[in-house]
């Protein structure tokens, strides 16, 4: 772990410049405390730097929760083994994909089930709750749940180190979950622009503690964060529907683990009540079983937090990016993508040339950096890649 301000705590061993000077504005925020701390995957993002944990005082920026509230993963260890999957794995990724609507901007025109329905229930009535209609910002909303989404979000088929078989996927709020972030985004904005503020970036503006707009941000936002959780628990349902009609047998869910890694909860750190925003980042208390996801190709993580205090109790979400999508898709070559997915079946397409092992960090050097973080349970490595272009 390195101080690098009085205000910015990284376990980032691999920090790109431009990352460091943004986590470094965004620590200078008049209301954080004690500070802020820097997981080993972060990298630029809206605002403030993906890979964040940002604990706040009487206020909370909208952009430093993230565009995709609620985003994060799930996994499902089953009873199955290896020796249980056919050899032919494409029948499996084909029936996922007929199954999940993928994309950006993908709908269940033609999926129906009822699980659906139940879960839309329960969104309809927390929405009437919250004192507002999903639809104002998204139209489709209720056809989004159960979609995965595009870029770096996927369903993947894994084997841990006893070569037992998990599910596994990861994705958000869809596109209510956005535009419910990017309203509040532009009301922090203006507010601080009527009232004078000045902010080092506007991406940086914020939302005051016992405001009618705080309020209502904070009632929406929850909801999202409800959406992302259930659309994650939509998708798997049909992942394990799909994997029983491919091997003939039900499956056991032996183990289940839901997690975020964009949201703010309250929450108490250095003798103080806060608000703590993980934009790119996961709840790492001491005890608590958590995930982080690999980039396509690589392993993956099942942990366990260690409750480290320094981190305000949190660990990284993933590989971070070490390329932008646009540099990649000029660096590298659909060959490379197939040489580095040799042996797991996935969708071969130049779609995905930007979401390459090589555009992301070191997972494993992302590992080494967040060993005092986590314990590491299992890693799991993939067999079926799933995404949405």
């Amino acid at each position: 772990m390195e101080r690098i301000t009085p205000t910015l705590l990284s376990w980032a061993s691999v920090l790109e410049e431009g990352t460091r000077a943004q986590a470094v504005t965004t620590a200078s925020m008049p209301f954080i405390h004690p500070h802020l701390a820097l997981m080993p995957d972060a990298h630029l993002g809206l605002g403030a730097t993906v890979g964040s944990v940002i604990p706040t005082k009487g206020a909370i920026m909208p952009a430093a929760v993230g565009v995709d509230i609620g985003c994060g993963m799930i996994a499902v260890r089953t009873q199955h083994g290896a020796d249980d999957l056919p050899r032919d794995r494409r029948r499996l990724r084909e029936g996922i994909e007929r199954a999940v609507p993928l994309s950006a901007g993908a709908r269940n025109d033609a999926v129906t089930r009822d699980h659906t329905r139940e879960r839309l229930g329960v969104l309809r009535r927390a929405a009437q709750e919250a004192g507002f209609d999903p639809a104002t910002y998204s139209k489709h909303w209720e056809l989004q749940l159960g979609t995965l989404g595009s870029g770096n979000h996927f369903i993947e088929v894994s084997l841990d180190e006893e070569d037992r078989v998990w599910l596994f996927l990861h994705s958000g709020s869809r596109g209510v979950g956005n535009k419910i972030a990017q309203q509040h985004v532009a009301i922090a904005r203006k507010r601080c622009e009527r009232e004078g503020i000045d902010l080092p970036h506007r991406d940086l503006a914020w939302l005051a503690e016992g405001t009618t707009q705080f309020d209502t941000y904070l009632r929406e936002m929850r909801w999202a964060q409800h959406y992302a959780l259930l659309n994650r628990e939509e998708m798997m349902d049909r992942v394990v529907a799909e994997l029983q009609a491919w091997t003939g047998e039900p499956v056991e869910r032996r183990e289940e683990i839901n997690c975020h890694h964009n949201y703010t909860e309250p929450e108490h750190h250095f003798g103080e009540d806060v608000w703590l925003s993980r934009k790119g980042a996961i709840n790492a208390e001491a005890g608590r079983p958590g995930l982080i996801p690999g980039s396509m190709g690589t392993a993956s993580y099942v942990v366990v937090g260690r409750g480290n205090a320094d981190s305000l109790h949190s660990a990284p979400h993933g590989a971070g990016r070490n390329f932008s999508r646009s540099r990649a898709r000029k660096t590298f070559s659909l060959e490379q993508l197939r040489e580095a997915m040799a042996g797991i079946e996935y969708r071969d397409t130049e779609a995905f040339l930007d979401e390459i092992p090589a555009a992301y960090k070191d997972i494993d050097q992302v590992m080494a950096d967040a060993a005092d973080l986590v314990e590491v349970r299992h890693v799991l490595r993939q067999v079926v890649n799933v995404k949405g272009d």
